[in-house]
């Protein structure tokens, strides 16, 4: 049995990434003035952060049903037999419920997997479907198996400015205005379902810290049981120079000496929300071998 396995560009993942067959990927819309780009393909994070500087207009909206539909019928015409869809999380999206509601027309053939994460954890399930399908997995088994293993994550990030999360209704402006002045930096977390102010940090520097005593903090009591080698640490960030991305992934490989941490650019879809400059660091189970 042949299956397919396709995310959404808030994973993270990039066109590039699909060097194996049965790898598919489902462009975002970011719509700068009103106008709409598909991201990865007519918009990269270089624009979208030429655009912010510019104070334009930036949103972010589901993909639609149409379009979803056509990557589907073009996954099945291709030979597949199943295919496996994994969306950002319903939690923070209606695309997830959108798309399970569209699966109920292809008689599981189609699986959408609601394992509630975004970025780099999205993007390590994306893979992991890949190498469960290999090892033999049905589409249906492989759904199960990512929904089973969904809260074996977390994402902590804090943002440079309030603007984006001011713009996206997040924050009021009496908050933002209050946090500029001090210098505030609200640290989020992201896990399962939730978006959470989980605390804030006078300054960028010390907001970095406490994101990594956080994710020790996981290690020694969430993670306490998971060997080295079956965990995943990540920095991540919307950094415009790269200078600064690889002197948080430096930092963040120092505090964890033994795991190989790599750098993820966070996508378009989410640095609409966040703006430039945001930090990050995710920690999670590998999810298959």
């Amino acid at each position: 049995m042949k299956i397919a396995i396709a995310t959404d560009t808030n994973s993270g993942v990039r066109p590039e990434a699909l060097t194996a067959p049965g790898l598919y990927l489902l462009p975002m819309p970011v719509l700068v003035d009103e106008q709409v780009y598909a991201e990865g393909l007519d918009i990269r994070n270089p624009q979208l952060y030429d655009a912010m500087k510019q104070h334009k207009r930036i949103s972010t909206s589901q993909p639609a049903p149409g379009q979803v539909l056509d990557l589907w019928d073009r996954i099945l015409a291709d030979g597949y037999d199943q295919l496996v869809y994994i969306p950002m999380s319903s939690g923070l999206s209606g695309s997830c419920v959108t798309a399970a509601q569209l699966a109920e027309d292809y008689d599981g053939r189609v699986q959408v997997v609601d394992n509630h994460r975004i970025s780099v954890t999205q993007g390590e399930s994306f893979f992991s479907a890949y190498r469960l399908a290999q090892q033999g997995l049905s589409a249906a088994e492989i759904k199960a198996y990512l929904e089973e293993r969904a809260y074996d994550a977390s994402i902590y990030i804090t943002v440079d400015s309030l603007e984006y999360l001011k713009k996206g209704g997040r924050i009021t402006p009496a908050v933002a205005a209050f946090a500029a002045v001090l210098n505030l930096k609200p640290i989020l977390q992201i896990q399962g379902d939730k978006l959470d102010t989980f605390a804030k940090a006078r300054g960028m520097r010390l907001a970095e810290t406490r994101m990594i005593e956080a994710v020790k903090a996981d290690r020694e009591t969430r993670f306490a049981d998971t060997p080295d080698g079956a965990l995943i640490i990540a920095a991540a960030g919307s950094f415009e120079d790269p200078e600064q991305a690889e002197r948080w992934r430096t930092l963040v490989q120092a505090e964890f000496p033994a795991l190989d941490v790599p750098y993820a650019g966070l996508p378009c879809s989410i640095a609409c929300h966040v703006g430039m400059n945001a930090v990050g660091i995710a920690v999670m189970k590998r999810e298959a071998p």
